[in-house]
């Protein structure tokens, strides 16, 4: 079903809700949907993969590596681990 508010991307209530009636039997979220926290972090270049193991060793995934927003030679790493509860 098209989008009518303009967005490209449902929430995700919505998809719970879409979810609940749907015919394949599929009945939204068996189990709790987990929880993410995001760090950015800079990167040097003579020390990236130092950096990423210690962030990895700390549960960190790595998501992306970008140009920093001032500066594209400064590297920016995206990072993400699970919430603790």
């Amino acid at each position: 079903m098209p989008r009518t508010d303009g967005r490209l991307w449902i929430t995700p209530q919505e998809h719970r809700s879409r979810s609940a009636g749907c015919p394949t039997g599929h009945s939204g979220y068996s189990r709790p949907m987990k929880k993410w926290e995001y760090a950015t972090v800079p990167l040097l270049v003579h020390a990236t993969k130092q950096i990423l193991d210690t962030w990895g060793e700390d549960g960190w995934e790595l998501v992306q590596v970008v140009p920093g927003p001032n500066n594209p030679e400064q590297l920016v790493a995206y990072l993400k681990r699970e919430k603790q509860a």
